[in-house]
């Protein structure tokens, strides 16, 4: 049975077109390389395939990459993807992050106004939509068995040596956009960061077949 590509919103379709590939160096592609082989091989089994990302406060880059994630799923139209993100503590989800996001295209409200916001966040009119707020791994709203953990900072991949019932522990850090919070170079640095994410994961969908 053939599935339909969900209709994206036209502003996202347009980043995701303007992506550098090129960007990725060999060594990156090395590190993407076991995220490509556990995708491949539970789409191969028709398994449903279960992303957590980790990183220290769940308040920037797992984000970043738990929505990136599941909007590549999305445009090559892998079915069966579901996409998390948690941290060894709970914060909140950086504002800049909803702000980055809704600068690419994505369609960001905020559902609960508390110190710990919830925010709905969709790529496309007809697609439910990712719910975004910090947790910790192992809150209700994570998986709990099979999952491939994904961890995208060296803090919390040294802090969490072991993630309960992860199937499988992938390292992939990118560098903290946090560094330039308070600076005139914040917007471009999160921006800068959202579209590395956004480029690795695109090239890692894009191996799926």
């Amino acid at each position: 049975m053939t599935h339909a590509k969900p209709n994206m919103f036209s502003e996202i379709e347009s980043t995701i077109n303007e992506l550098n590939l090129k960007s990725i160096t060999e060594d990156r592609k090395v590190i993407l390389k076991p995220l490509i082989d556990f995708i491949q091989l539970k789409v191969s089994k028709k398994q449903e395939v279960r992303l957590h990302f980790i990183c220290t406060h769940n308040s920037r880059r797992s984000h970043l990459s738990q929505v990136w994630a599941q909007t590549m799923a999305a445009f090559f139209n892998i079915q069966n993807v579901v996409c998390y993100s948690g941290g060894t503590e709970s914060t909140a989800l950086f504002p800049m992050i909803a702000k980055t996001l809704m600068n690419s295209g994505f369609q960001v409200t905020t559902i609960s106004e508390t110190n710990n916001p919830i925010y709905s966040i969709k790529y496309a009119e007809n697609a439910h939509p990712i719910i975004g707020f910090s947790k910790k791994v192992d809150n209700n709203f994570n998986p709990k068995s099979e999952f491939a953990a994904i961890m995208t900072c060296s803090q919390a991949d040294g802090d969490c040596p072991f993630i309960v019932g992860a199937e499988k522990r992938i390292p992939i850090t990118y560098d903290d956009p946090k560094v330039f919070d308070n600076t005139p170079q914040q917007a471009l640095q999160y921006e800068e960061r959202s579209l590395q994410i956004a480029t690795e994961l695109f090239y890692v969908f894009s191996q799926i077949n």
